[in-house]
């Protein structure tokens, strides 16, 4: 199992990912790219563990993104395969020259995890509202909750896809996560969500920038 390289509209700070989970996300959300990607065939039916991820090595000094098309914590994996996230994790650390990221879309087992020290946590946050018709994971406050709750670790936060929010309150739920820094992207798939408008993004970046970084993604100019 190769380390497949970052591509396309992937976090260009990103070496490259490992997706040692398969099947079908628990969280189903709506506007998934995978879904609609040249793998897509490879995220159906029932989760599985890829064996091959633990045969291969993880070499040194990069930064490698464990889970972009599966969320691996998801409480379905954790409630019928409890033992899979911690091998993951176990050979991780074996590669301990490497930063790995872990974004989740249920922090609250972030938190509980005995993450590899050089981690960066992350969760989505597409809006302040409520995304339970898109999504079958927590809304965002949640997961913002329990990511403020991770000090011990670098925190990030992604905007993608962005839909319309209101702005005090968004920002007052990202600013209490404390983020180190903020990734922002649009839907890039046509899956016609409720978009802010541009003078909204614009501003919201500003506000961001106050407190902390703004990583803008290019698919996000299509709002701007």
């Amino acid at each position: 199992m190769t380390l497949n390289k970052q591509s396309g509209n992937m976090y260009p700070w990103v070496s490259g990912t490992k997706n040692p989970i398969r099947g079908k996300c628990p969280h189903d959300c709506s506007y998934c790219y995978v879904k609609t990607s040249r793998v897509k065939h490879l995220y159906q039916g029932e989760p599985y563990l890829v064996e091959s991820f633990f045969k291969t090595g993880l070499g040194s000094g990069k930064t490698i993104f464990i889970g972009s098309c599966f969320d691996i914590f998801a409480d379905k994996i954790y409630q019928k395969n409890p033992s899979w996230v911690g091998s993951i994790l176990k050979h991780c650390k074996k590669y301990s020259d490497n930063i790995y990221l872990f974004q989740s879309k249920n922090t609250h087992l972030l938190y509980w995890y005995d993450l590899p020290k050089n981690s960066i946590v992350g969760t989505t946050a597409e809006t302040n509202r409520s995304t339970s018709k898109i999504s079958k994971a927590d809304d965002p406050i949640v997961r913002l909750d329990w990511l403020h709750q991770i000090v011990w670790l670098k925190r990030m936060i992604s905007i993608e896809p962005i839909l319309d929010f209101d702005l005090d309150e968004f920002l007052s739920m990202l600013r209490y996560a404390s983020p180190h820094f903020v990734s922002i992207g649009a839907d890039s798939k046509g899956h016609h969500l409720p978009e802010p408008p541009p003078e909204k993004v614009r501003e919201l970046i500003q506000e961001l920038e106050r407190f902390t970084t703004v990583k803008v993604k290019p698919n996000l100019k299509r709002l701007m």
